[in-house]
């Protein structure tokens, strides 16, 4: 049986590691986007079924995450993506302990107030 050292814990060669499965990765990712977008520029244009999703690959705890996501036009493109890469780093940073040295946003559909009103249809 391994011995404990004085703290009471074994040491850290022999604690084993945790390994956080790729689809958890993408789930906070995604979440982390969502959260991002709440407050964002155009963001009541966006319908609320159009949530971002994620894809993650994980190398030697590095997350390499690719974003999809719906904005509101008008709006800063450059901006906002950068604050959503922004805070999705930290939020997966700070969950999960993993590097992330890289976030791809890819905006997969513009949603304006001019294109909900041609949605709408036009009554007679």
């Amino acid at each position: 049986m391994p011995r404990a050292d004085t703290a009471g814990l074994l040491p850290a060669t022999e604690r084993g590691a945790l390994r956080i499965a790729d689809r958890v990765v993408a789930k906070i990712a995604a979440q982390a986007a969502g959260e991002a977008l709440t407050g964002a520029q155009g963001a009541e244009l966006v319908p609320r079924d159009a949530r971002p999703h994620a894809s993650v690959s994980v190398r030697r705890n590095a997350a390499r995450l690719r974003l999809g996501l719906e904005l509101g036009y008008p709006a800063d493109i450059g901006a906002v993506c950068g604050s959503v890469r922004r805070h999705v780093a930290e939020r997966v940073e700070a969950l999960t302990g993993m590097a992330v040295p890289e976030v791809a946003v890819e905006v997969e559909r513009l949603h304006s107030a001019a294109s909900l009103r041609k949605d709408e249809g036009r009554v007679t």
